[in-house]
Parts: structure tokens; sequence; C-alpha cells
């Protein structure tokens, strides 16, 4: 799916519309309650279309850029979520700079009305503590004055909780950065994965036997430094593999710089360009360095091993 960038773009849409409007940064449980109020209402109602309205980029990465937090979800992961997790259709990605910062809440609303095609908008979903516009002008008080003037009604989505634990995007990180999955899956409500774009590398992994496909991640969070069980996908295909996510301290010698390299079990064609999502299944072991080369594709080896163990890989 390609998202719309600009509100215009809702004009093309079978009116009324449903709005799930958010970050929604990891599309996790709490984000999903969200979006599932808005489908409700288009369900009740029997017409008119559901749209995700989101924001790219983030809008801390606008406004404190300094303070910015690894994200879950880069906007095309995010996208790529909301289809194939929630079955959206159409997804708004409107642009966040400091200039759309600074209109009020009802400014934004209005902007959304203007947009919308007839019949208008219906319904307007967001979480109950969710704040927007210049000085945090909008909240769900506002939404629903503004819904009674121009006939949309109003949800806010209490926050989820999930084994005593508030449901947050910055949970989730934590979790993640500790590299415990169990607590992250059950806060997003599937698997902890990242994505990112295969680039090209120094190619040593092939001479050793070992192939990898180096990982540009879009700024999402990763776990700890170590060897990883992995599962990934690509458009149409998966594969299980291994994963080194570290400075590859045996063979770099100079610069340290954090990399994501995966090998995939199978794959036998080039993939640079291509986007990968990838699950972190197990944590193997830390990374270390070893004596050269011939120590390091032993060790890979038996990491292999332990990881089609795992992913159920021949």
């Amino acid at each position: 799916m390609e998202p719309m960038r600009d509100l215009a773009e809702l004009g093309s849409l079978s009116g009324p519309l449903h709005l799930a409007i958010g970050v929604f940064d990891g599309v996790h449980r709490g984000h999903q309650a969200v979006i599932g109020a808005a489908v409700q209402e288009r369900e009740r109602s029997g017409r008119g279309e559901v749209v995700v309205v989101t924001f790219d980029p983030h809008p801390v990465m606008v406004l404190a850029p300094d303070n910015a937090p690894r994200l879950l979800t880069a906007t095309r992961h995010k996208i790529l979520l909301l289809e194939r997790v929630l079955g959206i259709r159409h997804v708004l990605a409107v642009e966040f700079t400091r200039a759309f910062s600074e209109q009020t809440g009802e400014a934004f609303i209005d902007r959304l009305l203007a947009a919308a095609p007839d019949p208008g908008i219906a319904s307007i979903a967001v979480g109950e503590n969710w704040q927007f516009g210049k000085g945090r002008s909008g909240n769900v008080g506002l939404l629903r004055r503004l819904g009674q003037r121009h006939g949309f009604s109003v949800s806010g989505a209490a926050t989820v909780s999930v084994g005593g634990l508030a449901v947050s995007s910055t949970r989730i990180r934590e979790a993640v950065a500790a590299g415990d999955f169990g607590i992250a899956r059950d806060l997003l409500g599937r698997e902890y994965t990242v994505f990112g774009t295969v680039i090209e590398g120094r190619k040593l992994g092939r001479t050793i036997g070992f192939p990898t496909a180096n990982l540009t991640v879009h700024s999402e969070q990763l776990p700890p430094t170590g060897v990883y069980a992995v599962r990934a996908s690509g458009a149409s295909e998966r594969w299980g593999g291994v994963a080194n996510l570290g400075y590859r301290p045996t063979v770099e010698g100079g610069e340290m710089k954090r990399l994501l390299e995966v090998h995939l079990f199978g794959l036998e064609r080039e993939i640079y360009g291509e986007e990968l999502e990838v699950e972190f299944v197990r944590f193997l072991r830390g990374e270390r360095k070893y004596a050269g080369i011939e120590e390091l594709r032993a060790q890979i080896e038996r990491d292999a091993d332990a990881a089609r163990d795992l992913v159920g890989e021949d």
C-alpha cells in the first residue's frame, strides 16, 4: 500500500470517513484499540471508509530531535503492519514539520473536514489522552465539541493494560533494548520486528561460506548486541536465518560501527535494495572477538546449526 501524503487526497475516497488519528509508533495493542474503534464505527454505519491518519516523521524528531527516541516502527514499517496485521486499506501519512506544528488542534480538524469527500467525516477515534496542535490545544474534549458542531462522533480509547503493565511505545522500547522479547510481544500483540533495506557490504561473509544481508534499520529500536536466531520476510518470501548485531570486532580492526547482518538459509540470489522485516527469535550468544577467520567460521557454523533448530529449517 502506498500512503496518501496530502490531505487533499482524502477527497478521492468514498465517504463518509471514519478516521483513527495518532502517531501509532509500534502499532501496539493500545493503537489497535484506537484503530479498532474506527473500524467498529464503519461496521456499525455500514458505509464509508476507514482511514488511519498518522505523521511522518515522528513529531518528536522535529520538535526535540536531541531527545527523539529510537522508533518501534519507521513509517514504511508502520504502513506494512497496518495493512498486514489490521487489514487497513487507507493511510494518510501527514508530513510533520515545524510549520505544521504551529497550527491549533481546531485548525487541523478543520482542514480534515474541508478535505473529506461528501458526506464528510462520520467518526474520529483517538487515544483518550492524546493531545495535538499548537500548545497541545487539541484533545478529546475539543474533538467532542467539534463533533457536535460538525456532526461526527468521537471515540477516546482508554489506555490498554496487559498483565498489569500499561501498554506504551516507551515501555516496549525499553523491553526491546533489554532483550525482553516476551514483554514486547505481550504489549505489541505480535512478535517484535525491525524493518530495513539491504545494502552492499564488504562481502566477507561469502568468502567464508556465510553470505550476509547487511541491513540499514530505519531508526528503529534494536535489542542488545549479540548473535540471534531470526526469521526474515521480504515482499513475497520468508527465510530462517542467523543474525549478528554488533560491531564486527574480528574483521573491522579500525572503525567500530553497529551493524545488523543476517545470513538467510536457502537464499541463492542477490537482494540488494530490497526491504526485509526481521524477527529476533532467540538470543544465542554475545559478540566476541576471535583469533582469526577460521575460528570465526567454525563459530558461525555452530550458530547456524543452533538457529536452524530454533526456526525449523533443514
